[in-house]
């Protein structure tokens, strides 16, 4: 007769057996296993080796080229402007930090090159935000001076209204003195928050950079980057621009895209580079001497700098 002592002998009996077969099997099999899997482990390290060696390699040599571009600036740029006046604008956005240190670079060339920095002009988000029109028009119509309010596009467009009047006290001829009333329009745009300030602004100036980021994103995007295609181009009426992006979309991709518009505004697309600082001065001293321009290694760029011969003072 089974009785209970006999279920747990033999239920014990066959969990041992299963345990003895576990430890066998895993004894048989744990030699080739870890093997295998000691291989595996062992090439996905070479190859994230090989990985950050290549990646450090890569940075030396952006180095290496920054550092050129950096000792050939001299020779490329020195007294190409100078005596010119230059205005900076640069356009918030997403890059900001990118488009700052771009800005700053292309201000050092350009005192290399013996330009004078009147200021640096920050269109903000604000500025180029569809809901922002009315106060963009109240704005103009509130400052700008008598000499200039009746020759502002009439039309109900703040971007371009505002585009026209900072444009035309901050821009012309050489020699020209400060346009009365430029202290006002410019406190009026900066206390509303769309535009920031850096410099003195006394006198105008006869050139503008232009440097931007990525294009805007978001619901309203096309309206944000249609808005600063406007103010670029009402800056070009009043003088000669070049713009400078971080890479050939937002508007550097506006302007080349536009044929009529691409007559008149040379582009750069890799400001962010040292050589795309390099090319934006020089571009802008071509663009001086009456020639048109776009460089750099995106899509529309004849070539990543000027060429040498065309490089004279506009003068």
């Amino acid at each position: 007769m089974i009785n209970f002592r006999y279920h747990v002998v033999s239920l014990a009996a066959v969990f041992l057996a299963l345990a003895i077969g576990l430890v066998v099997g895993t004894a048989a099999a744990n030699g080739p296993l870890a093997e295998n899997l000691n291989d595996q482990v062992n090439k996905i390290t070479d190859e994230n080796a090989q990985l950050r060696d290549s990646l450090e390699q890569s940075r030396a040599e952006l180095k290496k080229n920054a550092d050129f571009a950096t000792e050939v600036a001299p020779m490329l740029l020195t007294n190409k402007l100078q005596n010119k006046s230059v205005l900076l604008i640069k356009v918030d956005g997403s890059d900001s930090g990118d488009v700052n240190t771009a800005t700053e670079g292309i201000a050092g060339l350009l005192g290399t090159a013996g330009a004078k920095v009147v200021g640096t002009l920050t269109v903000k988000e604000k500025f180029t935000a569809p809901s922002s029109s009315a106060v963009l028009l109240d704005s103009a119509e509130s400052s700008a001076p008598p000499s200039i309010s009746g020759a502002l596009p009439n039309q109900a467009n703040g971007v371009d209204t505002s585009a026209a009047l900072l444009a035309a006290v901050l821009v012309g001829k050489a020699g020209t003195p400060q346009v009365e009333g430029t202290r006002t329009v410019l406190s009026t745009y900066q206390s509303n928050g769309f535009i920031g300030l850096d410099g003195d602004f006394k006198t105008p100036a006869e050139a503008v950079i232009i440097v931007a980021g990525a294009p805007a994103s978001g619901k309203d995007a096309k309206d944000r980057n249609a808005a600063v295609l406007t103010l670029t181009s009402r800056f070009d009426l009043a003088g000669r621009v070049v713009v400078a992006g971080l890479s050939a979309t937002g508007l550097v991709s506006s302007v080349r895209g536009d044929a009529s518009v691409a007559k008149s505004i040379s582009t750069v697309d890799n400001a962010v580079t040292a050589y795309g600082q390099v090319a934006a001065v020089m571009a802008l001293v071509e663009r001086l001497g009456g020639k048109t321009g776009h460089y750099g290694l995106g899509a529309g760029a004849s070539g990543l700098l000027p060429k040498t011969a065309s490089v004279t003072n506009g003068s």
